[in-house]
């Protein structure tokens, strides 16, 4: 029989209903060995890949730096973000992975993100 929260009649059910199959054993499995993944970018220290990302870090690419007008002042929130001010000229690139939203910017020896927004990229 079956417990009383079941509504419906119990009488009715036929054996074969109320037999489950027969549970396979986990010895019986074959044990498959499992290698952790860990995602890592060729060439940019893994706290890239794990989502904290240290500007001073990273390296700029080989090819791929932009010029970068800034059109409004930016105040950085954290030490990983570069503070702008208008009308400067910066140097910008981006790495793999990163929020399309966000370059890492350059400033003589100071480096950050910096958002997207608040530049007119140049050639």
């Amino acid at each position: 029989r079956f417990s009383g929260t079941f509504v419906g009649n119990a009488e009715s059910a036929s054996p074969a209903a109320t037999t489950s199959p027969p549970a396979v054993a986990a010895a019986t499995l074959p044990a498959v060995p499992t290698i952790p993944v860990v995602p890592t970018i060729v060439g940019v220290p893994n706290t890239v890949a794990e989502g904290v990302l240290n500007p001073n870090e990273v390296k700029p690419p080989a090819s791929g730096t932009r010029r970068a007008r800034v059109l409004y002042d930016y105040e950085a929130a954290d030490s990983t973000e570069l503070a702008l001010l208008a009308d400067e000229m910066i140097t910008v690139y981006s790495l793999p992975g990163m929020d399309p939203d966000w370059l890492i910017g350059e400033r003589g020896n100071q480096k950050g993100k910096v958002p997207v927004t608040y530049l007119e990229l140049l050639s």
